[in-house]
């Protein structure tokens, strides 16, 4: 079955006048990093209300960098996996449109991807809270927390902390990708954080067929996907996308 669904899930997408990927916490797991929520997950060991609001990060930063400082860590170590490697291949050879995601690891980018939407902004990427100064997080010293700028004002991962608003060209453009898009992809996410968990509401009813990679059932499987492929994205991804490869290399022979 889960072959039948793989090259149904390749014909789809050579055709589809445009793709659209949603990601979330399942893919990054592959590269060895742990989901937040859920069995093991950091907001385990770290409340979220006492670590990760944008008004701790303000008035105590030193307390909401030993969080950071640990997320910091696990995400500069971690590399691409076949699923990543995968959608930047699709997008390479011209079948996927962007990538809609969820995770602030910036693998995707790593990866190759060029046209990536991230809703939470990226952990490899900081700035001064003071002066507004630029540096790539591997370049920051944690020896000292929290680590602070040259001008002497506080460093911050440019992600979305709880608090703040999602950056809104990120929804304007994730929005837009989402209403046109004729095929989305729905990879590695358990379809609870909002709003990133509306769109494939919103790419269903404007006709988009949607297809579900996951390991387990989700509350869109059913409902919303058209139709669900369980298993590791980094083995079923290859697949489709080898199979994508050979189907469009014969169409144009």
């Amino acid at each position: 079955m889960t072959d039948e669904l793989i090259n149904r899930a390749a014909e789809d997408i050579i055709k589809a006048k445009k793709v659209v990927a949603l990601t979330g916490a399942g893919m990054s797991v592959e590269s060895g990093i742990a989901p937040f929520r859920g069995k093991g997950g950091i907001w385990e060991k770290y409340d979220p209300v006492e670590y990760a609001y944008i008004d701790v990060l303000r008035t105590d930063p030193g307390k909401t960098w030993i969080l950071l400082s640990e997320m910091q860590k696990e995400i500069l170590k971690a590399k691409p996996n076949p699923s990543h490697l995968s959608l930047a291949e699709l997008e390479r050879l011209g079948f996927l449109s962007s990538i809609i995601t969820q995770n602030v690891d910036g693998l995707h980018h790593e990866a190759g991807n060029k046209n990536v939407i991230e809703f939470h902004g990226n952990h490899r990427q900081a700035y001064c809270m003071e002066c507004g100064k630029q540096i790539k997080s591997e370049e920051i010293s944690l020896e000292t927390l929290p680590p602070r700028c040259d001008c002497g004002g506080v460093l911050r991962p440019d992600v979305v902390f709880f608090g703040e608003a999602i950056p809104p060209e990120a929804l304007t453009k994730s929005n837009q990708e989402t209403r046109s898009c004729d095929v989305m992809l729905v990879i590695g996410t358990s379809a609870e954080v909002q709003p990133a968990a509306s769109l494939p509401d919103i790419a269903k009813s404007s006709g988009a067929t949607i297809i579900e990679i996951n390991i387990e059932e989700t509350g869109f499987t059913g409902y919303t996907s058209d139709y669900f492929i369980k298993g590791k994205a980094g083995e079923i991804l290859p697949k489709i996308v080898n199979k994508v490869k050979d189907e469009s290399t014969n169409l144009s022979a």
